[in-house]
């Protein structure tokens, strides 16, 4: 029988990422393992962004998974698990909740929350994943030069329990991650490409070139953004090769 998970609690933290990292070097955790704090210092995003993150205001944790059935090159079907469980938790609360591609949980036109995933490889197949989870609750003021935050508070007028919101992230983290085990990917790529912000037609992008008009056409296995714009060219872009003009 396997342990039981296990919760770790700090009042502060530079990084929940880090933390876990440093537990799991020292034993062996189990599955769906979490580290939480109520203040994260040093929150991190991808490719180094920063996270504000105010004391006391809001979810900031992180939780091991062992997915060795996962092949490294379909790595981003963990970023589509994590976002799509988030989605499930949150689109009953906050209006026009959506997934910004690759991996932002946004509301209308502003940043609710984001994820920063840090797999450990074996040979051909994911080892550990790490994934940390940033969400703005309570907060009301934000402070750094991020260009849209918003947070639950400011979106409902109300406060949240954070610790419920926690328990329901993780408990839904886990529905997901067993309906893939047992069923395939197949729903979760469907839900996660039906939650995904600007799917309903053509709005301006920015890449190395410029600004152009495009639409949505697809999510590659890779991860990668199938676009095809206004004259009915199709172009292929990583994650910071393109962002979407706000």
């Amino acid at each position: 029988m396997q342990d039981a998970p296990e919760i770790f609690r700090y009042q502060s933290l530079e990084s929940t990422n880090t933390k876990l990292k440093e537990l799991l070097a020292q034993k062996d955790l189990p599955e769906f393992s979490a580290v939480l704090t109520s203040n994260q210092t040093a929150g991190r995003g991808q490719i180094g962004n920063s996270w504000e993150s105010e004391k006391d205001k809001n979810l900031t944790f992180s939780i091991v998974l062992f997915p060795h059935f996962v092949k490294i090159q379909k790595q981003f079907r963990l970023t589509q698990l994590v976002t799509t469980a988030i989605a499930d938790v949150l689109a009953p609360i906050v209006p026009n909740l959506s997934i910004k591609w690759p991996n932002d949980i946004y509301a209308g036109d502003k940043k609710l929350g984001g994820i920063l995933i840090e797999n450990s490889l074996s040979g051909p197949v994911i080892n550990s994943t790490i994934i940390g989870i940033g969400l703005n609750v309570n907060q009301e003021v934000f402070l750094s030069d991020a260009p849209n935050p918003v947070s639950m508070r400011l979106l409902t007028g109300v406060s949240h329990d954070i610790e419920n919101l926690f328990m329901q992230i993780r408990q839904t983290l886990f529905i997901r991650y067993i309906q893939w085990m047992q069923y395939g990917i197949r729903t979760i790529k469907k839900d996660y490409f039906k939650q995904l912000y600007r799917t309903d037609g053509f709005y301006l992008y920015r890449d190395e070139n410029g600004e152009f008009t495009a639409k949505i056409d697809s999510i590659q296995e890779s991860g990668h953004l199938l676009l095809t714009d206004i004259n009915g060219n199709q172009r292929i872009y990583a994650f910071k090769e393109v962002s979407f003009v706000l």
